[in-house]
């Protein structure tokens, strides 16, 4: 299937600058990246796109068993960056995109230059020695709520995740983009993101990885983000003046600040 009818990549930018992927989490599509890709598209070629199920994605291309792990979608952003990308870019995965992008660049790491993992999780349940966050009873009566009722759910939910009850649109903004997903395809996804246990590929990351996480983070607290850093060799953390598991939205400028350094860096 044409890559950009499936994910409905959108490319802006200089077409000669260093390539950025910006690829979304769970709930979400491409345009919660628009506070961002301005901030970022006058110095660098920007690839944001949809995964399938997501946004103006290919629903044709939705497939239960493929999109039930983290590794289907990794096989979708290794086609978008092919497709999209003539030199290797700069993956930034977002929540449960952020294990998407560990996972392509074990796969075929001469696809990618750089990684940025924000706000990421490798697994959300608490397990003996680590901190995910998550009881697996919290777990398991978040899938039970989401799958007995999705958009009462999303209504929660969406403005804990975003963490900011001091701009409520922002968490309104959430909710809506929870509610235009259909509920079939969020609860698999939903199951792919909360129950999926990542840790052991952090180890096998052999490019230069920034791990960004917010200040004050109901999701994914800094326990987690230490972890990774710990967990990716040569990895740099930094903690973003934000709160909620969004910066992107929350605080667009630090976020896209951190990309544009860690980019540049040399």
């Amino acid at each position: 299937m044409d890559v950009w009818r499936r994910n409905r990549v959108t490319v802006t930018g200089p077409e000669d600058g260093p390539v950025v992927v910006l690829s979304h989490g769970f709930g979400c599509d491409q345009n919660l990246w628009r506070l961002v890709v301005p901030l970022l598209d006058d110095r660098f070629r920007v690839v944001v796109f949809d995964h399938v199920g997501a946004g103006r994605s290919d629903m044709s291309a939705w497939d239960a068993e493929k999109y039930s792990t983290v590794e289907g979608y990794a096989q979708d952003v290794v086609a978008v960056c092919r497709e999209f990308a003539p030199v290797p870019v700069t993956f930034v995965g977002h929540s449960v995109s952020a294990m998407m992008g560990v996972v392509a660049s074990v796969q075929e790491p001469e696809l990618f230059e750089k990684l940025v993992l924000l706000t990421p999780s490798p697994r959300y349940v608490d397990d003996a020695g680590y901190r995910g966050g998550f009881s697996a009873e919290d777990i398991e009566e978040l899938l039970d709520s989401l799958e007995s009722n999705y958009l009462g759910w999303s209504a929660t939910m969406a403005p804990v995740i975003m963490g900011t009850p001091d701009r409520p649109e922002l968490g309104e903004e959430l909710t809506n983009s929870f509610c235009r997903t259909d509920p079939e395809i969020a609860r698999v996804f939903a199951r792919t993101t909360f129950l999926s246990d990542h840790r052991a590929a952090l180890a096998g990351v052999t490019v230069p990885t920034l791990v960004a996480q917010s200040a004050r983070d109901a999701i994914a607290p800094p326990e987690v983000g230490a972890y990774v850093h710990a967990h990716i060799p040569g990895s740099e953390l930094v903690t973003l003046d934000a709160t909620g598991h969004c910066p992107q939205l929350s605080a667009p400028r630090a976020t896209a600040d951190a990309i544009a350094s860690f980019v540049l860096e040399r």
